[in-house]
């Protein structure tokens, strides 16, 4: 009897052990290929040739070689406003960027854009860049006729351009279907703004009249679903943007691309004494600085910033006495937060360098932002002097820059939502965000570096002017 029960021991240990192998062997199976992390699958694939007009992520995950170009390009480039000084916004802020540091590596940069109404234009110290100015048109537009004569004559002098550039609809579709070698920059289309107008319709007061944008997006989006396939190839800003592209927009995979947007690393970097120095200059004492940065306007999100602050200062004397909000940037909000009392500094305008300073002041950048499209480069700007980030749960936002908690942290566009992520950073306390800084300024390197967008654009652009002729593939990493 001892013995039989031994042996039924045996067999259930036995039985059990097996079902546990098994058990472990299928989980390894389901959580290795092909459900690799991003990671992971661009690792794997870095082993193999990869063609990059299929390739399925932002190609800032990439390595491109940092060496002169095998290959000088002439590019045209139509962007309806150079950015003049601080004033400026996301599109012209790329364009600047992106085309200035093309320009620095060798390429032949032909700008086509409006002239400033009452200022001079600025002067660049690359020889192989080219600025076509003509007036603007009464609604502030790139005249598109004007700049097209002028790039067709340009096109026609000398050397033809190897590529052209469009940033969003700077060059109107009419004029681009027929060329093949045209890539269009998108920082924001109608699809994603419909989040937008949900989010506004949802925190419009009841005295105010509905108006009736849902209605109008769908139209729009109608309408760029029918004229975006005239762009040969299309760049995505943030990967929610890309997918939409491809999903919603029905663009085939081949022709759509995404890179992120990447701001200057040499500018935003970590740097303690300055950033000291910015708090100094503005008598600013408290344990703990919040910063804002960008257009003071509704779309912003400020609305809604304002009033989550106001009920905090008024509810909470703790966070009162130990916190202040910087807030650079101009528009209709900054009086109010004035209001506010001396918990709030308003700043202005601040050039880049400024703004470098400001980030480097601050122990966390918050963007209340209700826009729903783009990949805002205050965040990037803001993680790569070394400091966490809070913003709103949209999707190009979560999907591409603040993807884990470990970054910073996101908020429902509600002012309960707001409040409580607020109350959640002062309780975490300068400690736990020196950390998120330190993880936000290693993503992005990673990702969101100048160098790193230029690299990619100048691939994308290689590879779309191949020259088989001379057996050229640049669209194989």
């Amino acid at each position: 009897m001892g013995k039989l029960n031994f042996r039924c021991f045996c067999f259930i240990i036995t039985l059990l052990l097996s079902f546990t192998f098994i058990y472990f062997l299928l989980w390894f199976q389901s959580n290795s290929s092909p459900c690799f992390s991003k990671t992971q699958l661009i690792i794997q694939k870095q082993n193999q040739p990869i063609n990059l007009l299929y390739f399925p992520s932002a190609w800032n995950h990439l390595n491109f070689p940092q060496t002169p170009p095998q290959k000088l390009l002439k590019i045209a480039v139509f962007v309806k406003k150079w950015p003049h000084k601080s004033l400026a916004g996301g599109l012209e802020r790329h364009a600047l960027t992106l085309h200035l540091s093309l320009a620095k590596r060798g390429h032949e940069l032909h700008i086509f854009t409006t002239s400033p109404p009452n200022s001079s234009f600025p002067i660049y110290p690359f020889s192989s860049l080219y600025f076509h100015l003509s007036k603007p048109t009464a609604a502030g537009y790139l005249d598109q006729a004007i700049a097209w004569k002028l790039f067709q004559k340009q096109n026609l002098t000398g050397k033809p351009f190897d590529v052209v550039h469009t940033e969003s609809v700077g060059l109107w579709h009419g004029r681009s279907r027929n060329l093949t070698n045209l890539a269009v920059s998108w920082h924001g289309i109608a699809y994603e703004t419909i989040h937008t107008d949900i989010i506004q319709e949802i925190l419009r007061n009841p005295e105010e009249k509905s108006s009736y944008a849902l209605t109008e997006r769908v139209n729009k989006v109608i309408e760029e679903v029918n004229f975006f396939p005239s762009y040969a190839h299309h760049v995505a800003t943030s990967d929610h943007a890309g997918d939409i592209l491809k999903r919603i927009y029905m663009i085939p995979e081949e022709r759509v691309h995404v890179i992120l947007n990447g701001v200057d690393e040499a500018i935003f970097k970590p740097d303690t004494i300055k950033g000291r120095e910015f708090l100094q200059k503005f008598g600013v004492r408290k344990s703990l600085v919040l910063g804002m940065a960008g257009r003071l306007v509704k779309d912003k999100g400020h609305p809604l910033m304002f009033e989550a602050l106001k009920q905090i200062l008024t509810e909470n004397e703790t966070f009162r006495e130990n916190v202040v909000v910087l807030v650079a940037g101009d528009g209709p909000w900054g009086a109010r937060y004035r209001d506010l009392g001396a918990n709030l500094l308003v700043l202005g305008p601040l050039d880049q360098s400024q703004l470098a300073r400001f980030y480097n002041a601050i122990d966390i950048f918050v963007n209340p932002t209700l826009r729903a499209q783009g990949l805002d480069h205050t965040l990037l700007e803001a993680m790569l002097c070394g400091k966490p980030v809070m913003a709103t749960r949209v999707a190009s936002i979560t999907g591409s820059v603040i993807v884990g908690e470990e970054l910073g942290y996101v908020f429902s566009p509600t002012v309960d939502s707001l409040k409580n992520v607020l109350y959640r950073v002062f309780e975490n306390g300068r400690g736990v965000l020196e950390q998120k800084g330190l993880i936000a300024r290693q993503k992005g390197l990673e990702l969101f570096t100048a160098t790193k967008m230029t690299a990619a654009y100048e691939r994308l652009f290689l590879c779309m002017s191949n020259d088989v002729n001379k057996r050229e593939d640049f669209c194989h990493y």
